[in-house]
């Protein structure tokens, strides 16, 4: 790439927003994961139980997190 193609794509990628649903449905999936995977670790101690409601509180949790962190 040449030095006035790279600005370009710099100026073009700074410029776009996106949908904001896409970002809404990755940050759903990465909670989820990152919920079942907090749970899960938890479970492994015997902390918590690992279960649906869990993993859905926790998920829910992160979720809220991270979109006030981000929108704010």
């Amino acid at each position: 790439m040449s030095d006035s193609d790279s600005k370009g794509f710099s100026e073009g990628l700074s410029a776009s927003k996106g949908d904001p649903r896409v970002l809404v449905v990755m940050n759903a999936a990465l909670s989820t994961m990152l919920g079942w995977t907090v749970v899960g670790g938890l479970s492994y101690l015997d902390v918590v139980g690992f279960n649906a409601i869990n993993v859905a509180t926790a998920a829910i949790l992160i979720f809220a997190l991270t979109y006030l962190v981000t929108m704010s």
